[in-house]
């Protein structure tokens, strides 16, 4: 059974950093989309990043390009989402989620709901 955790939330003040980690476990698949969703109250879930682990191709929301960094271990059954100059708007539960895909899969083209596995989210704030 697939599972994903993720940590590193935390509460931070304006221009702090974090790093977000989402460990899967049980996942066998060599190609997949990971990535990183985030949803304040609210509001609708939004795509933040996202990562094909077999071809390394990453895309990011205009709103945290520059400012996120999306990566993944070696292992290929990690990733994390370094976050700099964090602002008070990138407040929200963060989720990480994955879905196995092709090599040719554009993984920004993908909707949440065609992700298959969800981890339990991890708190970000951010304070003025």
């Amino acid at each position: 059974q697939v599972r994903l955790v993720e940590s590193g939330g935390d509460s931070v003040q304006a221009g702090g950093s974090l790093r977000l980690s989402c460990a899967a476990s049980g996942y066998t698949s060599w190609w997949k989309c990971m990535g990183w969703f985030r949803q304040a109250p609210g509001k609708e879930r939004e795509k933040v990043a996202v990562i094909h682990t077999g071809v390394f191709s990453t895309y990011y929301a205009d709103s945290v390009k520059g400012r996120f960094t999306i990566s993944q271990y070696n292992a290929k059954n990690t990733v994390y989402l370094q976050m700099n100059s964090l602002k008070p708007e990138d407040s929200a539960m963060y989720y990480c989620a994955a879905t196995s895909r092709d090599q040719d899969t554009i993984c920004s083209s993908l909707l949440p709901e065609e992700y298959g596995y969800w981890g339990q989210g991890t708190q970000v704030t951010v304070s003025s």
